[in-house]
């Protein structure tokens, strides 16, 4: 059968992503498997200059998932291009890198797409506009169709012929909304959904676990809300136009081949990395085993193949 699965103009041998921010820049995952091997990658957050992030404790468990609130800790554009790239442009042919940008300022997101937009060893850009623990940025223009749409026509302006992907906060009044403002002003593709805004506290001491207070909810907790966003931007804003990268609580090919048929292209796995990190490989797998089962000749052909 066929895996090969168009994004936005992309050719990828599978539809099985890495989330951004779980599998560090790309040289650290190559420890544990060939990462050429999956549909795509996209780096943890780059922004334009190096930053520590929130203070420690960053990351806490909870009984279905994780919350963190790492703040984009990351050595800055600069130091990505001259340190990270020649390992990238090392250990991938097939699969396409996409790297998770970041900013406090519509004009800081542009110089990192400006940036990154001569490097051929990058296939496109996931515009993070949905980060829930940072002072500024992220979320503050996710959560605005007019904002969103500004900062996503800049980037892309900047990006030269990258593609421009951008991700979602979930915990707005309508996704749609800014699904559509996003697109409209020159998105490629979509990615959502990214965490929950969330908080554990420590009963015994009465303080919140993380020292940021909240953090950003991943896991199995937040899968059936994601099916749910995914299947509505799509049937709504995406189909026909973008493709949809889907991710939120994969820990399976089952809760992969979900999300295709509700709408996704390809999916994305993040939390279920930091436990296995072979996890995407083995999903990619159990997708392609699916459509054997089921008589699917492509892949994707299970996107957007919801019975109403």
């Amino acid at each position: 059968m066929d895996m090969n699965v168009d994004f936005a103009g992309l050719r990828l041998s599978n539809p099985v992503f890495t989330a951004s921010g779980t599998c560090g820049y790309a040289d650290e995952l190559a420890d544990f498997i060939d990462p050429d091997a999956l549909g795509g990658f996209i780096t943890k957050s780059i922004t334009p200059e190096p930053r520590k992030g929130n203070p420690p404790p960053r990351v806490v468990e909870t009984d279905s998932g994780m919350l963190n609130a790492i703040g984009w800790a990351n050595i800055g554009m600069e130091a990505f291009c001259r340190e990270k790239i020649p390992a990238i442009e090392s250990r991938f042919r097939k699969a396409a890198v996409f790297v998770n940008i970041a900013g406090k300022t519509v004009g800081e997101y542009a110089a990192v797409a400006k940036r990154l937009a001569g490097e051929k060893a990058i296939s496109g850009l996931e515009l993070n506009i949905s980060c829930p623990n940072v002072e500024a940025g992220g979320t503050a223009f996710g959560i605005d169709p007019a904002l969103a749409a500004e900062v996503t026509s800049a980037v892309k302006k900047a990006a030269g012929g990258k593609v421009l992907m951008v991700k979602l906060a979930p915990m707005v009044t309508d996704i749609s909304a800014i699904a559509a403002a996003v697109v409209d002003a020159g998105a490629d593709a979509l990615s959502l959904v990214n965490t929950f805004t969330a908080m554990v506290i420590d009963i015994e001491t009465k303080r919140p676990i993380l020292a940021n207070k909240t953090g950003g909810l991943s896991g199995p907790a937040i899968r059936p809300i994601a099916v749910w966003l995914v299947n509505k931007v799509h049937g709504e804003v995406a189909a026909g136009r973008v493709p949809i990268l889907a991710g939120g609580g994969i820990r399976t090919a089952s809760d992969a081949v979900e999300f295709m048929i509700a709408g996704a292209s390809a999916v994305s796995v993040g939390t279920m990395g930091l436990v296995d990190p072979a996890r995407a490989l083995i999903i990619a797998a159990g997708i392609e085993s699916y459509c054997r089962h089921h008589g699917i000749a492509r892949a994707a052909d299970l996107t957007g193949s919801l019975v109403e």
